[in-house]
């Protein structure tokens, strides 16, 4: 039998393992009227100067003015936005590593088999910040002058019409597959790099059709580089109140809105991801803010709970799953 010392020696060297064997979201993380204690890591899985990365930009801005330490975004992208996913999700569950994405959040399990990490256990979500429609598009000089036309020509020629898309699971390719699901569509898809080059092609005539998310698909339908036809939602937008929706034109199935998301790891303790969704939806509540995002096209601004945000990932991975095995998308 060990001596008094020995054992309590033992015991000492024992509860490192024994804490090390416990669960992710049962080990000890910092108070949250204690956070942050030095600078917030917001990393962006996407190159900069997208719509997404500027919605961040502006939150972590206004988070940095809140409090006492500054909110510092990180653009990590690649591999549809899981080069950065799996950063923070391999990352210390202490409030200060946290990922900002969007809806190719939903899809990576499917595009992506072999990640190395899993997007619904590794990531708790903290709150979804925004909604932004889309808008179709047609080329400037097309004779489709209505959405009715434009299901009419397409339906009328399976496969001859060609639609632009980001590929990869982006927010083009989704949304596109939706309305082509809805209308039984068929369309020959063209990937480009971006919605940039795919515009061009279109405002040119040799693309046939495209979405847009809606701030820069208002200025090509203005500045005359297209022609739009509807929008992605199930309510007008007041930046185009004569453009009709999705919806109202018969197809509720293909309603789409590219949204936003704060995570954190999985290990971050409930309280803390509550502390910090309550900073978020004060920003998110900020008049100026609001009407800035307003122009960058997020129409419906959310900053709902931990719990609230974690039940609508889980819905849009259900669904974007079905849909994505239907559509046959080859894996990443």
């Amino acid at each position: 039998m060990p001596a008094p010392g020995r054992r309590l020696l033992l015991a000492g060297l024992a509860a490192p393992a024994l804490l090390r064997g416990l669960p992710a979201r049962a080990q000890p993380g910092p108070a949250a009227q204690d956070w942050p204690s030095r600078p917030v890591r917001m990393v962006l899985p996407y190159a900069a100067g997208g719509p997404t990365d500027i919605i961040c930009r502006l939150i972590a801005e206004r988070m940095s003015q809140r409090l006492p330490q500054q909110v510092v975004v990180e653009n990590r992208s690649g591999a549809g936005g899981n080069i950065g996913a799996s950063n923070i999700a391999k990352s210390p569950g202490d409030g200060h590593h946290l990922l900002f994405t969007n809806i190719g959040h939903a899809v990576n399990r499917v595009l992506y088999p072999q990640l190395d990490y899993d997007p619904a256990r590794d990531l708790a979500p903290i709150t979804i910040v925004a909604e932004t429609p889309m808008v179709l598009l047609v080329p400037p000089n097309s004779p489709w002058h209505s959405f009715a036309e434009f299901i009419a020509a397409v339906r009328a020629a399976p496969g001859r019409y060609s639609y632009g898309t980001s590929g990869g699971g982006g927010a083009l390719q989704l949304v596109s597959l939706l309305l082509l699901r809805a209308a039984g569509l068929q369309m020959t898809e063209v990937p480009y790099r971006g919605s940039g080059p795919a515009a061009l092609d279109l405002a040119a005539g040799t693309l046939d059709m495209m979405y847009d998310a809606g701030l820069t698909g208002f200025a090509l339908a203005k500045g005359g580089q297209g022609r739009a036809l509807a929008l992605s939602a199930a309510e007008r937008s007041p930046a185009m109140p004569d453009l009709p929706t999705i919806a109202e034109l018969g197809f509720p199935e293909a309603v789409f809105s590219v949204w936003q998301v704060i995570l954190a790891p999985a290990a971050t303790p409930a309280p803390l991801r509550a502390r910090i969704q309550r900073e978020v939806a004060a920003v998110l509540a900020e008049p100026a803010l609001r009407a800035r995002l307003a122009e960058l096209g997020a129409e419906r601004l959310i900053g709902n709970t931990p719990a609230e945000a974690e039940a609508y990932v889980a819905a849009e991975m259900r669904r974007w799953e079905v849909i994505l095995r239907e559509a046959g998308l080859p894996a990443q």
